[in-house]
């Protein structure tokens, strides 16, 4: 006899980019911390202990049903040691999702056995015969550029694309100022023009220019830049990236990253396969005010798949935006914060839901400022417990639409690591918690509930 213990995660593990890369960087960990044992073996597509054929670790997140295995009385193999292990790598990279279990002490594991799915059969050759995702090893490009009726040029996916995933990394022809003026950004770029090749001249003046005249140079600026970062005045044009259209709910997102000096694209949901890969120009707010600001800054009428909405339908839209607007407002207040944390915590999972609900489950790096600014509002009054869980959520969710080398990125990692070297923790000790009071064996409506303060 003996004792089944192991580890579940919830919720399971997704083809995402996030998943695979914790997934990765725990593989990478087990592989160092057993290089010299040769009872842990990296077969070709799976990490084995030998111990007992039930631990399995596949190179795959996605094929990950869980990691446990009956421990007899005697574990003259070390099995518990294992186990216990793994656990802990785990729980390092996907936090508060492992949920350990020991039925010798009572507790049985999240999932039933015939909660599993059959592993998923490969759907390409290049997937059967090399174990790889051919448009990542390959090095194929995910899009292709086509003519879109009524928008021009446009980037359209060549396959199907996963969430997180990075579409396209570019660096710019060059920078211009939207608070310089025309005549001055006219002779800036073409300046800057002669210093390019031919081709790249060529691509420049093949962009589209919603504001022609006799300052055609600005023109194109204004048609086409992508601010470098949140709220900058300094703008990139692109050969590829500036082709890309808008939406008001886009399925991509485009990040700066100040660092490499690059910009990039990545999916906020699953794209399809002869899908048009869009982004959002606008900042939000009702339908008329993202109308009237993309027809003055862009020259273009949006007939996106929300402004084409029906009256009714596109009503509804329009008060979750303002709602999103007025919460966003209330959460960012300084005063509130200070002296009524538990209603601004209340507004960060109501504008959640909203946001949810507005962008079909997709809101991107909506997500990732909503819980940062839920993290903010905890670490503030001490309490570190929830300051880093939802830091981790706002961690993998930056990590999904601006990358892992994003130094937006590392910064969020660092502070869920440690919250306390945030610069306001501890101006208050109303919520005091160390970062280790996470709850376990929680279920996951259980955990909501914790983490939201409901009941407080």
């Amino acid at each position: 006899m003996g004792s089944y213990a192991g580890f579940d995660i919830v919720p399971r593990l997704t083809k995402g980019v996030v998943d695979q890369h914790n997934w990765e960087r725990l593989l990478k960990t087990i592989r160092e911390r057993y290089q010299n044992d040769d009872q842990v073996e990296a077969k070709p597509n799976y990490i084995a202990f030998k111990s007992n054929p039930d631990l399995l670790l596949p190179l795959e997140c996605h094929k990950f049903l869980r990691f446990g295995a009956t421990i007899p009385n005697e574990d003259s193999s070390g099995l518990r040691n294992y186990i216990d292990t793994v656990t802990r790598v785990a729980s390092g990279w996907f936090g508060s999702r492992v949920r350990d279990w020991d039925e010798g002490e009572g507790v049985s594991g999240y999932y039933a056995l015939n909660d599993f799915d059959e592993p998923e059969v490969p759907t390409t050759i290049a997937q059967f015969v090399l174990g790889i995702d051919p448009t990542r090893k390959l090095n194929l490009p995910l899009y292709e550029m086509k003519p879109v009726p009524g928008k021009g040029q446009g980037l359209m996916a060549r396959f199907n694309i996963a969430k997180g995933q990075l579409i396209i990394s570019e660096k710019p022809f060059f920078t211009a100022s939207n608070a310089t003026s025309a005549a001055t950004i006219e002779k800036q770029i073409s300046i800057e023009l002669r210093k390019l090749p031919k081709d790249a001249q060529r691509q420049f003046l093949s962009l589209h220019n919603n504001f022609p005249g006799k300052k055609p140079f600005s023109g194109i600026v204004r048609t086409n830049a992508l601010p470098c970062g949140p709220d900058s005045s300094i703008g990139g044009i692109y050969p590829t990236i500036s082709r890309i259209n808008h939406s008001c709910l886009p399925n991509a997102h485009n990040s700066w990253n100040s660092a490499s000096g690059y910009e990039n694209i990545y999916a906020v949901r699953f794209i399809a396969a002869g899908e048009e890969i869009t982004i959002p120009y606008d900042h939000g707010g009702p339908s008329d005010e993202r109308r009237r600001h993309l027809k003055d800054a862009f020259g273009f009428d949006c007939d996106c798949s929300i402004c084409s909405r029906q009256p009714a339908e596109l009503k509804q839209s329009d008060e979750r935006r303002r709602q999103i607007q007025r919460l966003d407002g209330e959460i960012g207040n300084a005063s509130r914060l200070m002296y009524s944390p538990g209603d601004c915590l209340k507004d960060c999972q109501a504008l959640l839901q909203i946001l949810e609900e507005e962008f079909d489950g997709s809101p991107g790096a909506h997500l990732a400022r909503l819980y940062y600014d839920a993290f903010q509002i905890c670490i503030v009054h001490g309490d570190q417990a929830r300051a880093r869980a939802l830091a981790e959520r706002s961690y993998k969710a930056r990590l999904a639409c601006e990358g892992e080398n994003n130094p937006e990125t590392k910064r969020i990692q660092k502070l869920m690591e440690n919250p306390k070297t945030h610069a306001s923790f501890g101006w208050s000790i109303k919520w005091k918690s160390l970062k280790n009071q996470v709850p376990r064996g929680l279920s996951s409506d259980e955990f909501e509930k914790w983490l939201w303060r409901q009941g407080k």
